[in-house]
């Protein structure tokens, strides 16, 4: 009878309720939320879901105006909800030098000079994403900047946005010399002989000198920053995001964005919180959240506070000295008492709080302060959903904390404690070693304990991710696949969340930590239609590799806002008398395949030993009407017994996409180099 119900319910629907604005058919919808329901389709009128059920159910609901995606068995997901970003800075960075990846300080250097000369009017030049591995043992020096930069200033920022890297004429921009104090919490690096900045800034208080002195942005800057963040998200998935660390100030750019029909995803704003905030900075603060209630697209409420600093620069604080500095163990920003003093007030006038605790140490104080808040205070309204963000690593008794005291994990797989800096994956299935400075840093038995999600989900916490874009790209179905996937480091447990709880670490979970559940997060009758289509189905298959998934379309508000290269059938073009019926390869993949043949092949190929050369007509002919399967097959199990090492699938498919680029086909747009390619992509050649 229950179903008759429904089934009569669905029918009058259908006859009498308007017909669907957009409706996703012959897909593999999964709810989010811990469901274990899938649904084939569902139907959207105006920026709401008002119904879920078999394709044959909405396509009732159709009508002649109604716009249809076809999943064609691809997975369907509520769209994606980055918890913690920085839009606005980020989104100003990418029109900046952009130093992510590169290996030395002679690329570092090449690629600032190449902008610099590209840029002759520019007063000020800045980049981003420098890491540490190109300079070794040591730190960047001002003179390396001089070389390629001896007449503005220049300002390179790290990737974790925690240190900035800098040339003599910024310094005498910002007044830094040998006698400028260290600011409280800040450290102008020096050389230990005589005693002058080396060109290394570290911390927020002390890059504060160099930010006060560098040109602002306009505010048509600033709008077209936005822009440009916004749809880099929507390529992956991303409709809703929060920006940590904002200010009332630049607050305004969104509100402006909001009011142009320019926000394309909904943004939960947060106001940064410093050393010495004060009844009447709250006071200001409550009279600003007032006057911005919440919106659909752009709300706030939300406090961000920083309790330490990084791993890789001995900033950030921990239970025990640091293993490569024993006589440090960090430093909070805050003492405990002023820690507890602001965390209660503004607990008390009912602010979400966010706390940024990289270091085991720092974790521990700020679970102690949201403790003796809730002891002190009665729960707000709306009740309370603090959370503390990164908790890289964290002493065993404090992971059952979160549960008991119902504070959110808010963690962003980057860096050290998830893809090593500049080193590739480790082999399928093996222990991922320690290495680079964040491992080196804490030591192994800490290190060990890097990225405890599973850990806290399991002992009763509310665990959600983000990227820290840009300190990490925006690409969240990739770092899913990294979180279903990760290896165990050593002398570590088993992190490894199953596929569905990982979404919903980055739909629903994130929702809930946002106050939104009962508005997104979840696809079901009522929610807001945001949300993310991929192209394959990620259940039955589920991925191992990145690039065995990618986004097919994203609806945001009821639209579809972005389509994916494989959303419809494309022919990548290709040089005369050469033919790709698919999109075969990105050019990140064919750049890592040349250090896998350079490393595993060009010795035996290039010199003969071993025909025939995998580059020109010679390897085409051998090729000839041969599809990626059967090179698969052939590279990976007919690797010589005496090769220099065993080739691992990914490098295989890294290989041939490298190979198809050193032999003149072009790349896709957005390739998906895995098992569909593996199977479908023929290349041939005219007889």
């Amino acid at each position: 009878m229950r179903i008759l119900a429904c089934v009569l319910a669905f029918g009058a629907l259908a006859a009498q309720g308007p017909k669907a604005d957009l409706v996703i058919v012959n897909g593999k919808i999964y709810s989010a939320g811990g469901s274990r329901t899938f649904h084939e389709a569902l139907a959207i009128v105006g920026n709401r879901i008002t119904a879920v059920g078999t394709t044959a159910d909405i396509t009732r609901l159709k009508g002649s105006d109604t716009t249809v995606v076809d999943a064609q068995g691809a997975a369907v997901l509520p769209g994606f909800n980055d918890i913690h970003t920085h839009i606005l800075s980020g989104g100003l960075a990418m029109e900046d030098v952009d130093l992510q990846g590169a290996q030395t300080v002679d690329e570092l250097q090449s690629r600032i000079r190449t902008y610099a000369a590209a840029h002759p009017n520019q007063s000020w030049i800045r980049g981003r994403g420098w890491g540490y591995g190109p300079f070794g043992e040591g730190l960047p020096l001002r003179a390396q900047l001089d070389a390629v930069v001896p007449n503005r200033p220049a300002v390179m920022r790290c990737y974790d946005e925690h240190s900035v890297w800098v040339n003599s004429k910024a310094l005498a921009a910002a007044g830094i010399t040998k006698n400028t104090p260290d600011p409280p919490n800040g450290t102008i690096v020096r050389d230990p002989k005589t005693g002058e900045p080396t060109g290394l800034i570290k911390e927020a208080p002390a890059m504060a000198l160099i930010n006060k002195v560098e040109p602002r942005p306009s505010p048509a800057d600033q709008r077209r920053a936005l822009k440009a963040a916004i749809a880099e998200g929507l390529t992956f998935g991303v409709t809703s995001v929060t920006d940590a660390a904002g200010s009332i100030a630049d607050f305004q750019a969104y509100d402006l964005a909001r009011e142009a029909g320019e926000l394309s995803a909904r943004v939960h704003y947060s106001l940064l919180v410093t050393p010495g905030f004060s009844e009447k900075d709250a006071d200001r603060f409550d009279a600003f959240w007032k006057a911005h209630p919440d919106m659909p697209l752009l709300k706030s409420g939300l406090i961000k506070m920083f309790l330490d600093g990084v791993i890789e620069t001995n900033t950030a604080y921990m239970l025990a000295p640091y293993a490569n500095d024993p006589s440090t163990r960090g430093k909070p920003n805050y003492t405990a008492a002023e820690l507890d003093r602001i965390v209660q007030m503004l607990d008390r006038r009912g602010w979400q709080i966010m706390v940024h605790a990289l270091g085991d140490g720092a974790v521990r104080m700020a679970l102690d302060s949201f403790e003796r808040a809730a002891k002190a205070n009665p729960a707000p309204m709306r009740g309370r959903r603090h959370r503390l963000e990164h908790i890289e690593t964290i002493d065993l008794a404090d992971v059952p904390r979160f549960g008991k005291l119902d504070v959110i994990a808010s963690m962003h797989p980057v860096g050290g404690f998830f893809v090593p800096q500049n080193r590739p994956s480790p082999p399928a299935g093996s222990p991922a070693p320690p290495v680079g400075a964040w491992a080196g840093n804490l030591g192994p038995e800490r290190a060990a304990r890097g990225g405890m999600w599973k850990s806290i989900s399991e002992s009763g916490g509310r665990v959600v991710f983000g990227s820290d874009w840009p300190v990490a790209t925006l690409d969240a179905i990739g770092r899913i696949v990294g979180i279903v996937n990760r290896p165990t480091r050593v002398g570590g447990t088993d992190q490894r969340l199953a596929l569905t709880a990982a979404i919903d670490g980055y739909t629903s979970a994130a929702a809930y930590a946002s106050f939104d559940d009962g508005q997104k997060g979840t696809i079901a009758p009522g929610m807001l239609a945001d949300i993310v289509v991929l192209a394959t189905d990620v259940f039955s298959r589920p991925p191992v590799a990145r690039t065995d998934v990618a986004v097919k379309a994203t609806i945001f508000d009821g639209k579809v806002v972005y389509r994916g290269a494989g959303a419809s059938p494309v022919q990548a073009s290709a040089p005369a008398g050469r033919t790709v019926n698919d999109q075969v390869y990105s050019d990140a993949q064919a750049t890592r395949g040349k250090a896998v043949y350079d490393d595993q092949c060009s010795n035996c190929h290039e010199g003969g030993a071993m025909g025939p050369s995998l580059k020109g007509d010679e390897f085409l002919a051998s090729w000839e009407n041969k599809t990626m399967r059967s090179l698969y097959d052939r590279v990976l199990n007919t690797m010589p017994s005496d090769a220099p090492g065993t080739l691992q699938e990914r490098q295989v498919l890294d290989l041939m996409a490298y190979l198809l680029r050193a032999n003149r086909f072009p790349a896709g747009a957005n390739a998906i180099a895995a098992a569909d390619e593996l199977n479908d992509v023929k290349i041939t050649r005219p007889k």
